[in-house]
């Protein structure tokens, strides 16, 4: 999965004719926050009234005028300009289609119940479930914790069961299932089935190998939303060799031709090295070759196995630079078959990217061990102690535990970050990469250029061509 705390760069192009839904996207009402939201692949955007109504027009058969018409006969003030202008921009976050590209919005079912009193704020938005860290690939750029014998004892159906209900509750809307490989959990299908009955967007990011014959379609019966489907290279050879499993790539174009007869929504994901990002523009047409509706073009986050293998990963700053530019080539020529993202590499940028979009206030990671944490990497930060699922509620665990407070909101933040205009913006920066490059997880991100140890990464930004990464193992 690609996590909001990437800074990214979109593709923004857009026309006009009859608006609809895009495959896969939901308008739904929250119990929760007593309001209406659109959930689509990695993402959930909360909803205003005007834009529930606009959105409730959209059925496929009418033009922007012909809604803004009828929108005019039920509201005061609603202009033609205002209701093109909105869909205009949900166009351009790829959530609605024009005629055949989009289709006519089912209008959620609001219960006859008095409003719900106001959620404690924060509420999540996202729920990262690490089902386990069990994977058959040896990819040298896994984000998994080295220690993988650490996390075994790994929740069962029931207990997944529960917190799946507890996180519903809290205010989560959608569901990543990870690892590790989740599809080696025997219970994914079970576990599917009941985050769609709670309401959740349900999310499943794989690499696909285990996949056995019939299981997607089963999974997407289940009530499967959208497949993240990691690929390695363009060129089979490399890609396999990064995997570490014969015909690994020619496995995974099998799997993502599956989800495109089943008519399940498709992201790409690309971990970008400086093995492979000189083929930018050859994955972004792989991709579109497979029928994706996204590619994310990640450049290496450094944690887990990939810190260790850093020097092996890490590309030259000429390599970063050609990757921006083939990125633009990349929209151009695939921009209108499939969302392109390309998240940035940090260590070259001069910006910090913003923790999960705000430590503690969107998205939490539980681990295959039931530990709750506010990002997949903060289990290694010093004093930070996770609270299990299996010795307090989810909803106790994130409103409560200092894990979760400690780096909550701006007040804790250092300067230069306190006094910067960015300080909502970015938060400081990654609470794991500052420790990693300074032995201080408040400090910070050395990623960002007025950090005062920004010298540090600069120095760790350089390639190594006789560093050798070191394969995934679990052990």
């Amino acid at each position: 999965m690609s996590t909001p705390t990437a800074a990214v760069e979109a593709d923004t192009a857009g026309t006009g004719g009859v608006p609809g839904l895009r495959r896969r996207v939901r308008l739904v009402h929250d119990p929760v926050r007593g309001a209406p939201a659109l959930l689509y692949p990695e993402g959930v955007l909360l909803l205003n009234e005007t834009a529930a109504a606009v959105l409730g027009e959209c059925d496929g058969v009418r033009g922007t005028d012909a809604i803004a018409a009828h929108l005019a006969e039920r509201y005061d003030g609603v202009s033609r300009e205002d209701v093109a202008d909105l869909l205009a921009d949900l166009h351009r976050r790829r959530l609605i289609g024009w005629g055949t590209d989009g289709h006519s919005v089912v209008a959620p079912v609001v219960p006859e119940l008095p409003p719900a009193a106001a959620p404690r704020a924060p509420t999540p938005l996202g729920l990262l479930a690490e089902l386990t860290y069990r994977c058959p690939l040896h990819c040298t750029y896994c984000a998994n914790p080295i220690n993988l014998a650490g996390y075994r004892d790994e929740l069962d159906t029931r207990a997944w069961y529960r917190v799946l209900d507890e996180a519903r509750a809290l205010g989560v809307l959608q569901v990543h299932f990870s690892g590790g490989e989740p599809l080696l959990r025997r219970d994914l299908i079970d576990l599917v089935r009941h985050a769609h009955r709670l309401g959740m967007y349900v999310n499943l990011v794989t690499s696909g190998i285990p996949l056995a014959a019939g299981a997607l379609a089963g999974l997407a019966a289940a009530g499967l939303d959208h497949l993240q489907l990691s690929i390695q290279d363009a060129r089979p050879t490399e890609a396999d060799a990064v995997a570490g499993i014969p015909a690994a790539h020619a496995r995974k174009l099998a799997v993502a031709e599956q989800a495109r007869l089943l008519g399940l929504a498709l992201t790409a994901n690309a971990v970008l090295h400086r093995g492979n990002v000189g083929r930018l523009v050859d994955i972004a047409a792989l991709a579109a070759a497979m029928g994706a509706d996204r590619v994310e073009l990640a450049h290496t986050q450094y944690y887990g196995w990939a810190l260790r293998n850093r020097a092996a990963l890490m590309p030259t700053a000429e390599q970063v630079a050609t990757a921006r530019s083939d990125a633009a080539l990349a929209r151009q020529r695939y921009g209108d078959q499939l969302e392109i993202v390309h998240v940035l590499a940090d260590y070259h940028t001069g910006t910090a990217k913003p923790c999960m979009d705000g430590w503690g206030t969107r998205q939490l990671v539980v681990a295959p061990t039931g530990d709750v944490l506010p990002c997949l990497a903060a289990a290694q930060l010093p004093g930070l102690v996770p609270v299990s699922v299996r010795d307090q509620p989810l909803h106790d665990i994130w409103y409560d535990s200092p894990a979760f407070n400690r780096f909550r909101g701006t007040d804790w933040l250092p300067e230069p970050c306190q006094s910067c205009a960015l300080r909502e913006v970015d938060f400081g920066g990654c609470r794991c990469q500052a420790y990693q490059l300074t032995g201080d997880p408040g400090a910070t991100d050395p990623a960002c250029h007025l950090s005062p140890h920004h010298d540090r990464l600069v120095a760790l930004s350089t390639a190594d061509p006789a560093a050798v990464a070191v394969p995934r193992r679990m052990r």
